[in-house]
């Protein structure tokens, strides 16, 4: 429920918040009830508390810090590769500390803060200066993105459709559309008929997934419905939902043509980029590179006026919207990526290796979150993880074993990115609109209360789930691969450096070159039909999942707006904002029944 950019978590609160809660409150007296500016302001902080528990920081920071100690055995070798260059400030010291984080404490022992306060508190100053930058760059950004690209930002519709009020009744004009709520009963049944399969299993389970080999069984083809995306995809322009599912289509042609023909990279990347295809991966960083550059050049003038006004305080241009000065945003920016660079520095990365892998993650966290606020993606990541693009980049010996340990553990922050601050925040600023005030600096504060709250209140939960019931008892991906994968990576490299990967760098410009022509041609041509948006990501497993429902909306659009136009897509609309509001409704109401019964692995049936 937050583990993605859709934030279903929160979606589900905020429908119970405004839906149900505040219905009552107004039929109760309208002085009992939040008014919009309040509703907004509570989402804003709930989306940005829901991209730090899972991969957008907790759920890794802990198993990543714990798992090369326990994890560590005679065949792996961790003990003499890994361990010599972990600084001990970075990690909790004590083999039991660590036994205990995986295996649960004996009976009447507590968990031991004192070897975890000193490592919290240096990774969560990193965490603050790191967020910092991506709010300070989203305050940059906004303005070209939201007034003068005009993006459509898809992720927020449904909850400014919740919001909105005419005044007619006590239910806000969304809650009374019968075409909502059609769209919202699909997923309802649908997920409520999986849901009860696990009770009794006599009763069928809707299967709405299903793969398609293709070039000789050697890749598949993934056909999964999944209604939130659909819903999403349906809201954003043709040419951009085309662009995403054939951008995906092309990239299993060629991951698929490349298999039939033995045309293989010797170069071996982690799993958190796309491992069965170097040559794709590369590629697709080449092209997520040139989408952030060229948007910064089409935004150069607005860039120019944030200078102006930060440097000059130039009385023409106005910051009094945002929820940061410009001057502010630009410090923060600077001081935080200063901060995040000498911790990292202090951490054994060399120096020369620091800026080029803070402008990777950056570049990565500003395409992404570009890509999901213009594609309305709720399920996506980057193609590369940047450690892997700086170890393929620069080679083995450039970073040395301590600076190679310490890249390891960054895959904390910036490997899988599924779900991350920036994006959370280019949605809650887009949402901010509708706060009405001549003064929404407030609204930082409550970004970084929601960020407090979350950081802490996530870390102390999976500390206590962990140490009493047994981390390897609890989700096998977060305390088992995805913890073990940053330094299985990081020990092959330490076991059989390698040099700078030149066919890396090839690949990456020539990804880098189709994506320049296909930018080009969309300014260029009027006539172009391809959208580039989805090139970076074409490829990306999570995107894979997705594809075929970008694609079912593409047609649907097209079909609606070619036969009945604006009118009829206006009409129509509700119906898949609905099919994202149940989709999101069922899984949290199925959440907590079977928190009641002691039911496990319902979610698996409401994940995009």
């Amino acid at each position: 429920m937050a583990l993605d950019f859709s934030t279903a978590g929160a979606l589900f609160l905020f429908f119970v918040l405004v839906g149900v809660l505040n219905t009552l409150a107004r039929a109760a007296g309208r002085s009992f009830a939040l008014s919009g500016p309040e509703m907004v302001t509570i989402y804003i902080m709930m989306i940005v508390a829901s991209a730090i528990p899972t991969c957008g920081w907790s759920e890794y920071l802990l198993p990543i810090l714990t798992s090369p100690f326990y994890f560590a055995t005679p065949e792996n070798n961790w003990a003499e590769l890994i361990h010599p260059h972990v600084p001990d400030w970075m990690v909790p010291q004590g083999d039991k500390v660590v036994k205990y984080f995986y295996e649960g404490l004996p009976e009447g022992m507590g968990i031991p803060w004192r070897a975890w306060i000193g490592p919290l508190l240096m990774w969560s100053a990193f965490a603050m200066a790191l967020y910092l930058v991506m709010i300070s760059t989203t305050v940059v950004l906004r303005r070209q993105w939201v007034e003068n690209e005009r993006l459509i930002f898809p992720l927020v519709q449904v909850p400014l459709e919740m919001v909105r009020d005419d005044g007619r009744s006590v239910l806000n004009p969304f809650f009374r559309d019968a075409v909502m709520w059609t769209g919202f009963s699909i997923p309802l049944v649908v997920g409520s008929l999986n849901a009860l399969h696990g009770y009794f299993h006599f009763l069928p389970r809707v299967d709405l997934a299903s793969t398609l080999p293709i070039f000789r069984r050697t890749t598949n083809l993934v056909l999964r419905v999944s209604f939130p995306m659909i819903g999403f995809s349906y809201l954003i322009n043709l040419d951009v939902a085309f662009g995403i599912w054939f951008f995906n289509l092309l990239a299993k042609v060629q991951e698929g043509a490349f298999n039939v023909l033995g045309i293989t990279s010797t170069e071996r990347l982690g799993i958190y980029s796309i491992p069965t295809s170097p040559i794709l991966a590369h590629q697709k960083m080449g092209a997520m590179i040139v989408l952030v550059l060229f948007g910064l050049w089409v935004g150069r003038r607005h860039l120019k006026d944030v200078l102006r006004k930060a440097i000059r305080n130039a009385p023409e241009v106005d910051d009094s919207g945002e929820v940061m000065s410009y001057r502010a945003a630009l410090i923060c920016a600077v001081g935080g990526l200063v901060f995040c660079g000498l911790w990292l520095r202090a951490s054994g990365l060399p120096l020369p290796i620091v800026p080029l892998l803070l402008l990777t993650a950056l570049v990565l966290f500003v395409g992404v979150t570009r890509i999901v606020v213009e594609g309305g993606v709720a399920a996506a990541r980057a193609p590369m993880a940047a450690p892997d693009f700086v170890v393929s980049g620069v080679g083995c010996p450039s970073l040395g074993p301590a600076g190679l340990t310490a890249l390891a553990f960054t895959y904390v922050w910036v490997a899988d990115i599924r779900t991350f601050i920036m994006a959370s925040c280019a949605n809650g600023l887009k949402l901010s609109e509708e706060i009405r005030a001549r003064n929404r600096r407030p609204l930082f504060w409550a970004i970084w209360a929601s960020i407090v709250v979350s950081l802490v209140g996530s870390v102390w939960m999976i500390l206590r789930l962990s140490y009493k019931y047994g981390g390897i008892n609890l989700n096998p991906w977060f305390f088992g691969g995805g913890a073990l994968a940053p330094f299985d990576y990081i020990a092959s490299k330490l076991n059989a450096p390698t040099p700078a990967h030149l066919g890396g760098w090839l690949s990456t410009g020539i990804g880098a070159g189709i994506m320049a022509l296909l930018m080009l041609a969309r300014h260029r041509f009027l006539w172009w039909p391809l959208h580039p948006l989805g090139f970076p990501i074409g490829g990306i497993w999570v995107v894979d999942q997705i594809s075929f429902s970008v694609f079912l909306a593409w047609l649907l659009k097209a079909l609606v707006l070619k036969y009945g136009g604006p009118r009829l897509y206006r009409r129509t609309r509700p119906f898949f904002l609905g099919l994202i509001l149940g989709q999101f409704t069922t899984a949290g109401m199925w959440l907590i029944v079977d928190f009641l019964t002691g039911m496990t692995d319902n979610a698996i049936f409401f994940q995009l």
